[in-house]
């Protein structure tokens, strides 16, 4: 049978998603768990590979069994195999034709960025940071020049695998809760360091080192080389993967991300 799972973890002690010979990545320590309850082998595909650092809210999987097992085994079990900072949230019993990445059609990223004088020692691994005080609007202008579908070969890593760089972003949206800036990103893929590439452009905006139009130079030179550098991955979430409703996963996204926002406001509180 197939099965797939959700399931959210806090990045910062795991070296990316993707197996890794140290055996110290999510995928590593999760198919680990899935063994012991399946008492066989288990590989997992994944909607999406997260690097070393950043955090999931969402992250759907899925895998195949040749044993039957009771869903809370695949929850509660797992879970009591995993590391605390992993919890499978979720599991359900899908056709053989769902496919976590190619059944997806929606990623949705948040990127949690402090915006004060000084560093925050709770936040640490948490939220990214920047000293100077940004000007939101100007970010949102420059935010608006990427939306669509797009060459995105300027926001790409070197080392991105994608066969193409061509990815259509539906939503770009810039917030404020506090002190904390609130990015939201949204498209049917990205490309490697894509999300914390064009955080790190926004931020040139956002503190006046160039003006909005440049977001759109950036994109039409398609050149990597000029724009900013890649930003930290502390404040970088997974927030969503969205699927058709024919294969009855759970909804993501807003409750997951205003009980983010809630939980990291009441910390701020605190400093």
């Amino acid at each position: 049978m197939r099965i797939a799972l959700v399931l959210e973890y806090e990045g910062s002690s795991f070296c990316g998603w993707q197996s890794q010979p140290s055996g110290r990545s999510v995928q590593d320590v999760l198919e680990k768990a899935l063994s012991k309850i399946a008492t066989s082998n288990v590989r997992v595909v994944t909607a999406g590979r997260t690097d070393t650092g950043v955090h999931a809210l969402y992250q759907v999987v899925h895998f195949d069994s040749q044993v039957q097992r009771p869903l809370s085994a695949w929850v509660r079990g797992v879970n009591a195999l995993l590391p605390d900072s992993i919890a499978v949230l979720w599991a359900s019993e899908v056709p053989d034709d769902f496919h976590a990445r190619y059944s997806a059609s929606e990623r949705c990223y948040l990127y949690l960025l402090s915006n004060h004088p000084v560093r925050s020692g709770l936040h640490h691994g948490k939220v990214g940071w920047f000293h100077q005080t940004l000007d939101l609007e100007q970010m949102r202008i420059a935010a608006q020049m990427l939306l669509g579908e797009h060459d995105f070969s300027a926001f790409r890593a070197a080392e991105c695998q994608a066969k193409s760089p061509v990815r259509n972003l539906t939503k770009l949206e810039i917030t404020r809760q506090g002190d904390i800036i609130v990015i939201e990103l949204r498209a049917n893929a990205f490309l490697h360091h894509m999300v914390r590439n064009i955080v790190g452009c926004l931020v040139y905006v956002g503190k006046g080192k160039y003006q909005p139009e440049w977001m759109r130079m950036l994109l039409e030179g398609r050149d990597r080389a000029h724009a900013a550098p890649t930003f930290s991955a502390a404040g970088l979430y997974l927030a969503g993967i969205a699927y058709d409703p024919k294969w009855s996963l759970p909804g993501f996204v807003e409750p997951l991300i205003v009980g983010l926002l809630q939980r990291t406001q009441s910390r701020q509180g605190k400093t």
